[in-house]
């Protein structure tokens, strides 16, 4: 952490001054200026004075402007004809130039754009999610070169959205042979990025198909999508030489800490795709830390010897809902890690250390996903006149597709944006709020070369749970974690109501509340803590958060202790996955428990299991077993097998575990084991 008193001596202006300056591009940087005939003002952040702001920053040390600080805005273009204004830092309405131009000021200095082939029904309707199209592309594409910003061109090599869950062939190559369909491919990708060259578009990166680990234009055999890659790769290399162009070929994968990428990263060398850089999505509240994210990374540029970037990420500043339709991230969403605050400080916060995540493993860059996506017109569902906005904003999506999916779109997606259609699930992930208005958060882009002067400090305090054992001393503990401006958590100091905590009974499982005052800076800020005496668990380890694993035996295929979204709590569940059949056992042995009668539980969670997969859950007392079965269903849908009433009498040996004989790609998570006094 840079010194914060040696950083604030630095004057504002000259601050100002490096980071509002621009110079021309170099050969060695994103923002090369084309050959196009427009003037480029490609902005540089070198040195490292820090910027007057009230967000908190930690500069990224050593990041150069090599390093990509991208942006998709691939839905900018339906968004204005919707009728949405953008606006800069002054309150000016911004037209097209200046909108790019404000980005680049921001720091961005690359734009990402996706494509698909033809998304419109049959009547010319438009499927909507921007209505990306190859002229949609051209049109921002010109726009982003003429304020200096190169493009990375996002072929889906689908009608529409592409991503592990879909991967739809364009109608046109929906019944053509695999050979045809390898043709139509380089084809397509030849003729789309001469016309993007032909119009004067600085492409430097063309993704040959998005998120791609499941497929590919309606392919799912890995070795047939490879094939497939070969000719969007080779496509690429031929209309870059014709066009004298240096291109670079992209690979798009996401769930960057799936076991199985590695895998797909190994597969790539064994068929000789010809590629240059590894991309993943990235998505905090999805995909796991950004510490993981450095390992992996690490891990992929060793393996492969390829750059690797990061090709989206993003996170909410509010909570709220701009538009009429849900959020995909927000409190009240299920299945989610939200490790930042939601705010524009904790947006920053998100972005800096996913870039400081790929910097230190060096990566070539960090890509945030549709930060102007915002709502159309504002719907508030407490407004006099909030069923009319909504119409409003239900006609306009429908009409320029700014919304994720129109209801045309059930021609050809007809289990999904034929069920859902309707306006962006995203808007509260944008760098703009729902007038229009830049937050202070799309600076981050330039703020990470020198950081901010602002002081670090606490955001707040929130309240905890503690838990102790039946019998157990009761030692509530002595300081808490605040959540810092940072995004980072600082333990601070706590006092409890003594009242409350000498009228614990702790021989008796109960749950209390107990007030506290927690102090921070001077400020105090009042803290509850819920107190639950609980039966004493004699499984060790139940919930895998210790790296310890040594009390399990696990014998078998496709299971580990990891770190994801598949936990029930904490942070770790026993995960697994394999593309063969998934059979293992995994069970500890427990000695000394006294004699009694206990109950055995745990938690279960998962898909793709096949009719005849056994899960089942089991306890041996001195060589006699007891089983219950248990079942997966979806994700995070937990099923929660109990074996009740078992007599354990004095000194028995007792060995509890779970069961799993599945089918090869099924996977899932146990979690939260307990062997309790019943």
């Amino acid at each position: 952490m840079l010194n914060r008193a040696f950083k604030k001596i630095i004057s504002a202006a000259m601050a100002a001054l490096l980071l509002s300056g621009c110079t021309g591009g170099s050969s060695d940087t994103p923002g090369t200026p084309t050959d196009s005939g427009a003037e480029p003002v490609v902005y540089k952040f070198e040195g490292s004075a820090a910027a007057d702001s009230e967000l908190y920053v930690e500069p990224i040390e050593g990041l150069t402007d090599s390093f990509y600080r991208g942006a998709d805005v691939s839905t900018y273009l339906s968004q204005k004809e919707s009728g949405v204004t953008y606006k800069d830092f002054e309150g000016n309405t911004l037209d097209d130039a200046g909108f790019f131009e404000l980005l680049a000021q921001c720091g961005v200095n690359c734009i990402r754009i996706r494509v698909w082939n033809d998304p419109s029904d049959k009547d010319g309707a438009t499927y909507g999610g921007g209505h990306n199209d190859l002229d949609t592309a051209v049109k921002i594409g010109k726009l982003a070169t003429s304020a200096g910003l190169p493009v990375m061109i996002d072929f889906h090599y689908s009608d529409f959205w592409a991503d592990p869950s879909k991967q739809k062939a364009p109608k046109e190559w929906a019944h053509y042979t695999f050979d045809n369909k390898k043709q139509a491919l380089f084809d397509y990708t030849k003729s789309s990025l001469k016309t993007l060259f032909d119009e004067g578009v600085n492409v430097v990166m063309v993704q040959v198909g998005n998120e791609i680990n499941n497929g590919m234009a309606g392919e799912t055999d890995r070795s047939r999508v490879n094939e497939l890659l070969i000719q969007g790769s080779a496509a690429v290399r031929e209309a870059s030489a014709e066009a004298g162009k240096d291109v670079k070929v992209v690979l798009h994968y996401t769930n960057a800490l799936e076991n199985s990428v590695m895998d797909i990263a190994n597969d790539l060398i064994s068929a000789n795709v010809d590629y240059d850089v590894f991309a993943l999505s990235f998505y905090t509240f999805w995909h796991g830390t950004p510490a993981q994210l450095t390992e992996r990374i690490k891990a992929l540029r060793e393996l492969t010897g390829k750059e690797v970037l990061v090709a989206e990420t993003s996170y909410a500043y509010t909570d709220s809902d701009g538009d009429g339709n849900a959020n995909t991230v927000s409190t009240a969403a299920s299945g989610i890690s939200l490790d930042y605050d939601i705010s524009v400080q904790g947006q920053a916060n998100e972005v800096r250390d996913v870039m400081q995540a790929v910097k230190d493993a060096g990566g070539s860059g960090v890509f945030y996903w549709e930060p102007a996506w915002i709502p159309v017109e504002v719907y508030d569902p407490t407004a006099a006149d909030a069923a009319e906005v909504l119409e409003r904003n239900k006609t306009a999506w429908e009409t320029y597709g700014s919304g994720w999916a129109c209801s045309a779109a059930k021609a050809y997606d007809p289990d999904d944006a034929g069920v859902y259609y309707g306006g962006s699930a995203w808007d509260n992930q944008a760098m703009f709020d729902f007038n229009g208005n830049p937050l202070e958060s799309l600076k981050i882009f330039k703020y990470v070369f020198g950081g901010t002067t602002a002081e670090l400090k606490t955001v707040r305090v929130e309240d905890i749970s503690f838990e102790s054992g039946i019998g157990q001393p009761l030692a509530l503990p002595q300081a808490v974690p605040a959540l810092m401006n940072s995004g980072a958590y600082a333990d601070i100091p706590v006092v409890w109501n003594e009242e409350q905590t000498a009228s614990v009974n702790t021989n008796e499982a109960g749950t209390y509340d107990i007030n506290g005052t927690a102090t921070s800076d001077g400020t105090d800020y009042p803290i509850k803590c819920t107190l639950e005496i609980k039966k004493i668990n004699y499984i060790k380890n139940p919930g895998f958060e210790d790296m310890d694993m040594t009390m399990w035996n696990i014998d078998g295929n496709g299971v580990a202790r990891e770190e994801d979204n598949n936990k029930r709590s904490g942070l770790y569940s026993l995960k697994f996955w394999d593309d063969k059949p998934v059979k293992f056992t995994a069970e500890q042995t427990i000695i000394g428990i006294p004699a009694g009668t206990y109950d055995l539980g745990a938690y279960l969670q998962g898909g793709a299991a096949g009719s005849n997969a056994v899960f089942e859950l089991y306890v041996t007392v001195n060589g006699s077993t007891l089983t219950v079965p248990s079942k997966v269903t979806s994700w995070q849908n937990w099923d929660n097998p109990v074996i009740g009433n078992i007599e354990i009498p004095e000194g028995a040996e007792v060995i509890v575990g779970v069961r799993v004989d599945a089918q090869a790609n099924a996977w899932g998570a146990w979690d939260d084991f307990s062997l309790t006094e019943s």
